[in-house]
């Protein structure tokens, strides 16, 4: 359940509940790119740079600390797509 930049939109409410009532366990956060930039910076080009400004707005709406719920979107993130390796994918294997 990946949530953008849509929910910093004050007309998001709708979107603001279904995440008080997503598991945490199965909660991410993207950034849409270039599409659904943040509040305030909306109707500028979304970027990853942005996904803090997401995330903040998460973690108030969940009456949560941001530094907690970073990391369990991150524990998340790593369960969808695995760990990052130590090495580098390369064409050879």
């Amino acid at each position: 359940m990946s949530f953008a930049g849509t929910v910093t939109f004050k007309n998001a409410a709708p979107l603001r509940e279904a995440l008080h009532v997503a598991p945490r366990h199965l909660i991410m956060v993207e950034t849409d790119a270039p599409y659904l930039t943040p509040t305030p910076y909306r109707g500028r080009p979304n970027a990853p740079y942005l996904i803090p400004l997401t995330l903040r707005s998460m973690a108030e709406t969940l009456g949560t600390d941001a530094s907690m719920l970073a990391a369990q979107i991150a524990s998340n993130t790593e369960l969808v797509y695995g760990a990052w390796d130590a090495e580098p994918v390369t064409v050879d294997g």
